[in-house]
């Protein structure tokens, strides 16, 4: 293996770091993310919190970097107990050091600092494997590391809505439904999403990106009781778009933007969840029909194979509820011009 990736597992503990610092000193003055005044901080916090005006959050369009960034904030979330170790009171980082993921991974500590500096590229699969393993990673955690890891520049291809799209839309009248790309613009919808997720086909009712609507609008803490729960899955999946799009201009504005006048929003982008859209329950409040707890599955259409496309949201209710009932009479009104 050439370049920096001859060393990267070893059986032992390198003892000093390239400085020739002890590592248990390096370990809290390492640049990890393009911070240079300090170290770990808690849950992965890093110099995210220091953006003002259009600042952007560091690692973004560097995939370096944020590899280094999702290590970092992933490794600050497993307490030392859960992996056999030692925690004690007197640690001065959350979570596990480098020097000791580096030892569960089985790799060299000196390897480990230069991928969190983002200095490695282009990790082998057992070691992104071992650090995967250590660090407790989910399914869709270990993709995401994996797309990291891969360093590419692409921009995100563009989808777009063929006219069967919005015939399936259109044809599923009785069941909200809309569609967001990889920036969670929402590009489509019929008309009982539209009347559902706050007016989408009304200009000026709300913003179409729905990234922007939580953090920037108020009234989406009205329209989301849970508003916590849908910002999170938000800054997830848009953690997932640019990881695997980190030259798309598109993206990289939007996020910079929601840096730049969301604290709320860097303070989850900091966590370095990843998330993956899939089913479940959801809560909505609606005007009219009031509190209303639907199901929601998720379909995807790539735009090209293998790629991140579209991906369709609709929202059903089961039979004979009050919600199902509600949803009757929601569209029934939309189709009466009431909506």
């Amino acid at each position: 293996m050439n370049g920096p990736h001859h060393n990267e597992r070893t059986g032992g503990m390198d003892s000093r770091g390239e400085d020739g610092t002890p590592n248990s000193e390096a370990t809290d003055r390492i640049d990890g993310v393009g911070r240079t005044d300090g170290g770990d901080g808690p849950d992965g916090a890093h110099a995210i919190d220091r953006i003002e005006g259009g600042d952007r959050i560091d690692g973004i369009g560097d995939t370096g970097k944020a590899l280094g960034g999702f290590l970092r904030a992933r490794r600050g979330r497993v307490a030392p107990e859960q992996v056999g170790l030692v925690g004690g009171r007197r640690r001065r980082v959350h979570g596990l050091r480098r020097e000791e993921l580096a030892q569960l991974a089985g790799i060299s500590v000196d390897y480990y600092v230069r991928l969190e500096q983002g200095r490695a590229t282009q990790p082998s699969p057992e070691v992104l494997d071992a650090l995967a393993g250590a660090l407790g990673l989910d399914t869709a955690e270990r993709r995401h590391l994996a797309t990291l890891a891969g360093a590419r520049r692409d921009p995100a291809p563009r989808a777009r809505v063929s006219p069967l799209l919005r015939r399936l839309l259109d044809g599923m009248a009785h069941f909200p439904a809309f569609v967001t790309n990889h920036c969670l613009d929402v590009v489509a919808w019929n008309s009982l999403g539209a009347e559902l997720i706050g007016g989408l086909a009304a200009p000026g009712r709300r913003d179409r990106n729905n990234a922007r609507y939580l953090f920037l609008d108020p009234a989406a803490r009205t329209v989301h009781p849970e508003w916590e729960d849908r910002a999170r899955e938000a800054v997830g999946q848009l953690q997932v778009s640019a990881g695997r799009y980190p030259g798309d201009a598109e993206l990289t504005a939007l996020i910079t933007e929601l840096s730049a006048h969301s604290t709320e929003f860097r303070r989850i982008w900091a966590t370095g969840e990843v998330v993956m859209c899939a089913a479940g329950r959801k809560r909505l409040r609606h005007p009219e029909a009031g509190l209303l707890t639907l199901d929601y599955e998720t379909l995807h259409v790539p735009a090209v194979p293998g790629e991140m496309g579209l991906v369709v949201h609709v929202f059903s209710a089961e039979e004979d509820s009050r919600e199902a009932a509600s949803l009757a009479r929601l569209a029934m009104a939309v189709r009466n011009g009431g909506g």
